[in-house]
């Protein structure tokens, strides 16, 4: 019997010793989709590796900001990590053709693009010790505002919510004034005059009580943005075989469960913002050409600097 005891206890300590334990910051809050998605998806990799790998989630910025997550990833501060896809466009444009106005404006036009920009940001990260697991994206981007806005012309000096350049880029040639502000500081920046207006989904409206500060709301679906998890790869490396195929089974599940979220988000959070008083509007013809026109020139302007990798998404993803 006592030999029994002690093997099991052997089992439970050589069990206990190859288990992981990882941190994993994210920028949104525990009501986001995107963090409620990741809660799932490190479940599924408890589950798959009979508690051999734990993720604990450090949501809401609460480890790490927004902008220092993918830096603490790469240096081997935490292990993994998720942020906005598209604040890396500042190391090649390649990063941010998903928030480029007017670009892809569907989920359908969404994925055909990640399909193009997957192999070209995967080799990117690659080169910096980096590999994707997967990518999610929020709903169509739309208009928020005290009061309609019925041409681009009405959001001449207006104080503009950005989030990323090219956000910045459109504000300015909308005739408005660019402010960068995170998702959770939303309502400090509006309650203090900080901004007056901003484009973001629906689901950033509700988590940041919109109708508290605004009136009007326009699904303009002007792009489809995505989030990104990321994996250092030497930590990866480091996990054993059955280990590493459980994580990207369940990345690749949570890829397409986060995708079925965000659709049924996009439908639920604008009846949200509805039922809390805030007016649904569709755009007028006015105000969507004027949008286009924006979104066309900054298209050309994106041209003009991208990187061959870049090119090479949008070519593909226009074919």
């Amino acid at each position: 019997m006592k030999h029994v005891l002690f093997g099991a206890a052997a089992l439970t300590l050589a069990t206990a010793a190859q288990a992981e334990s990882w941190d994993m910051p994210t920028p949104y809050g525990d009501t986001t989709f995107h963090t409620q998605n990741i809660m799932q998806f490190t479940d599924d990799v408890r589950a798959a590796t009979n508690d051999g790998l734990d993720i604990t989630i450090h949501s809401a910025g609460s480890l790490f900001p927004h902008s220092e997550i993918k830096g603490a990833v790469r240096n081997r501060q935490v292990p993994m990590g998720e942020f906005f896809l598209s604040t890396l466009s500042n190391e090649d444009l390649a990063f941010g053709l998903d928030s480029q106005p007017f670009v892809a404006t569907s989920y359908e036009d969404a994925a055909k693009l990640w399909e193009a920009q997957r192999p070209v940001i995967t080799e990117l990260l690659a080169e910096q010790g980096l590999m994707p697991l997967f990518s999610v994206p929020w709903p169509p981007q739309g208009l928020y505002t005290n009061g309609e806005i019925a041409t681009v012309a009405d959001l001449n000096g207006l104080r503009f919510r950005a989030y990323n350049a090219a956000l910045e880029e459109f504000a300015s040639l909308a005739g408005a004034a660019p402010v960068q502000v995170e998702a959770s500081d939303i309502p400090q920046a509006f309650a203090t005059g900080q901004v007056a207006a901003m484009i973001t989904s629906p689901s950033t409206g509700v988590n940041s009580t919109a109708w508290d500060f605004v009136t009007h709301y326009s699904p303009i679906n002007a792009w489809v943005p995505k989030n990104i998890v990321v994996v250092n790869q030497r930590m990866f490396d480091r996990l054993d075989a059955g280990t590493q195929a459980a994580v990207l089974a369940a990345a690749e599940t949570a890829q397409a469960r986060g995708w079925e979220m965000s659709v049924a988000e996009a439908d639920s959070m604008t009846a949200a913002l509805a039922e809390n008083g805030i007016t649904v509007y569709e755009p007028s013809a006015e105000l969507v050409d004027g949008l286009q026109a924006i979104g066309a020139t900054m298209l050309e302007n994106w041209r003009a600097n991208a990187s061959e990798s870049a090119m090479a998404i949008l070519e593909a993803y226009q074919q």
